[in-house]
């Protein structure tokens, strides 16, 4: 009995050691009241647009206005992430998007709310990712320092994905009791949750690297490094293809719990949840793993391409939910991995800027695939939407081994048989 609980106290210690660090338990509070309230407005304004439209390809072009000036400004927020201050940036980026989404709620609540309007609020968001994001991740390894980022880059996946679980089952139960308003009104409001926090933080207690003076250049150099760097390149080349057509989510799982299994938004919410659920416990299991290996995230885009198309052929609603815990536990695996190898691989001096394009792999490649998978999805069937990203994961695990097996043939050939890297 004694060596079992030394054991659960060990698995504990190792599970949630980042927390240990102040500033960051500061900011995960902050981020589990806040990503919550996100992703209540995420369930909220895919119904609204299904009920404005009944079109997956309008659902897609929201998604897609939310993340496409990552595309072409991301680079330019992570200059902005290793030039100044990231606690100060995101006081002004989390209250903007806290000011948008009460805009919107006031819009529904007035009735007054048109497409046109969810399109141009979308777009804001849109405006403040780019800033927003590579700040975010970046500002992880300045609280917690290398040897806890890997813990704490999954421990956030799975607050992300407690989120999930938590947003869209309040979500369902607010819109099936008072309509859609009040979901955005307190996404707006827990913005402010954040903002608390980081106010709370102790300056003297982060790990800031020296800030980036103005030169010329520096976006440029942003893009020679990444370009120069074998593991951050084929990294962010197998998270573009994931990003683009598997992490499709809020545009195929919507499509599906109305079209496929003829069910409301409180069958969405439990098709979001299910994911959740599975994402928290894979994130609780992986946490306290200290190793980053490439080859591990070749074995996680593999699982979770699997584990997308079955559940994109489940026959029943409940049977779908409990395959998305799979894709949710998968998912967690390899998007943590991913982020940890590209801070890791980085000097603190370009980590803002290859996040950035962490940004555009993940979050920018969005703009292209979901229009893509909303209509594939309206040509080809829903169930046809979903499949097409767990295909897509699946490419992307064949383009990682063989970028890994060319790098250990590279260094056998030069007499050196261990392969550090995808690449």
């Amino acid at each position: 009995m004694a060596q079992i609980a030394s054991s659960l106290k060990r698995f504990g210690s190792d599970t949630f050691s980042s927390l240990r660090v102040r500033n960051y338990r500061l900011y995960y509070i902050g981020q589990i009241i806040s990503t919550s309230g996100t992703f209540m407005q995420s369930i909220a304004q895919a119904w609204l647009v299904l009920k404005l439209t009944n079109s997956g390809t309008a659902l897609g072009l929201v998604t897609a206005l939310q993340y496409l000036p990552i595309l072409f400004l991301a680079p330019y927020g992570g200059v902005i992430a290793d030039r100044f201050s990231k606690r100060k940036i995101l006081y002004f980026t989390q209250s903007g998007a806290g000011l948008l989404a009460l805009i919107l709620g006031v819009l529904v609540a007035s009735g007054q709310v048109t497409l046109w309007m969810v399109y141009v609020l979308a777009a804001c968001l849109g405006l403040i990712n780019p800033i927003d994001n590579p700040t975010r991740q970046s500002f992880v390894v300045e609280m917690v320092g290398e040897d806890e980022l890997k813990n704490a880059v999954t421990l956030y996946s799975s607050l992300v994905n407690l989120s999930r679980v938590i947003g869209p089952a309040i979500a369902g139960a607010l819109i099936a009791l008072v309509g859609l308003a009040p979901c955005f009104l307190i996404n707006g409001i827990s913005y402010a949750a954040v903002v608390v926090m980081l106010g709370r933080m102790r300056p003297g207690e982060l790990n800031t690297a020296p800030p980036l003076l103005r030169t010329k250049g520096q976006l440029r150099d942003g893009f020679r490094y990444v370009a120069s760097t074998a593991v951050l390149r084929n990294t962010l080349i197998m998270l573009a293809i994931i990003g683009t057509l598997t992490y499709e989510f809020q545009v195929s799982l919507p499509v599906i719990a109305e079209f496929t299994f003829h069910g409301d938004a409180s069958s969405y919410a439990f098709l979001t949840a299910s994911m959740g659920v599975g994402a928290v416990l894979g994130g609780i299991f992986i946490a306290g793993q200290k190793k980053v290996l490439p080859s591990r995230l070749v074995s996680g885009a593999f699982l979770f391409g699997v584990t997308v198309l079955g559940a994109a052929f489940m026959p029943t609603l409940p049977l779908a939910g409990f395959v998305l815990v799979l894709v949710g536990a998968c998912s967690i695996y390899f998007t943590s991995l991913g982020n940890s190898i590209l801070q890791l691989e980085s000097s603190p001096q370009m980590r803002g800027r290859v996040m950035a394009f962490w940004s555009i792999a993940f979050l920018g490649s969005t703009t292209i695939g979901g229009p893509l998978v909303g209509w594939f999805a309206e040509v080809a069937g829903p169930r046809a939407g979903l499949a097409l990203g767990g295909i897509a994961a699946l490419v992307a695990a064949m383009i990682g081994a063989a970028t890994l097996r060319n790098q250990r043939l590279r260094k056998h050939v030069n007499g050196d048989p261990t392969a550090v890297s995808i690449g």
